[in-house]
């Protein structure tokens, strides 16, 4: 049977941290910030975690051998 590929695009968008947590950057924290007012603005930053039950899928689905980074 084959190997598996990993998803190029899951690669670039999405890294598994040591306690094998899914990282994701948040949605809508790159530009067009007038209106949007400040707590939205904190609430943006940084990464954001996967739920577990998503990461579990996350990881079995895309990452079929692990984050390659």
């Amino acid at each position: 049977m084959p190997k598996l590929k990993t998803k190029r695009a899951a690669v670039k968008r999405l890294s598994v941290n040591k306690n094998g947590k899914v990282r994701h950057a948040k949605a809508g924290a790159k530009h067009n910030f007038g209106p949007k007012n400040a707590k939205r603005g904190r609430r943006l930053r940084g990464n954001g975690i996967l739920k577990d039950m998503d990461g579990a899928k996350v990881r079995k689905e895309l990452f079929p051998y692990g984050s390659p980074r």
